[in-house]
């Protein structure tokens, strides 16, 4: 299974961002999805996950009420939807597939850079 992860850039404080990550090989719809950041200088952090089927997600607090997790099973494709974007989320985002309930990923994405400015 590989992960190819897309949609990050420069956006202004405020603004809006939509990532995408498409996944090759393997079964998607098996498989819990999930988003992380990593900012110089800080650990990573996951973001957001979905259920294979979509029907259960989970959020930190942090990004709680401004990203939307969501999947398209048919085109083997998670998205993380980001608004309300703040300077304090500049990261580079992965997105990674394993076992939501049990909290483990196994398989990442290459990582997409995504830059807030003030």
């Amino acid at each position: 299974v590989q992960l190819q992860a897309s949609g990050g850039g420069l956006v202004q404080a405020g603004g809006s961002l939509k990532l995408s990550c498409a996944a090759s090989g393997g079964t998607f719809s098996t498989y819990d999805m999930a988003w992380f950041r990593q900012a110089p200088g800080k650990e990573r952090e996951l973001l957001a996950a979905i259920y294979r089927n979509g029907r259960s997600r989970s959020y930190a607090d942090s990004v709680r009420d401004r990203f939307i997790i969501s999947r398209d099973n048919a085109k083997n494709t998670v998205y993380l939807q980001m608004n309300d974007l703040k300077p304090e989320d500049t990261a580079v985002y992965y997105c990674a597939q394993g076992v939501m309930t049990a909290g483990q990923y196994n398989v990442w994405g290459q990582g997409t850079l995504v830059t807030v400015s003030s």
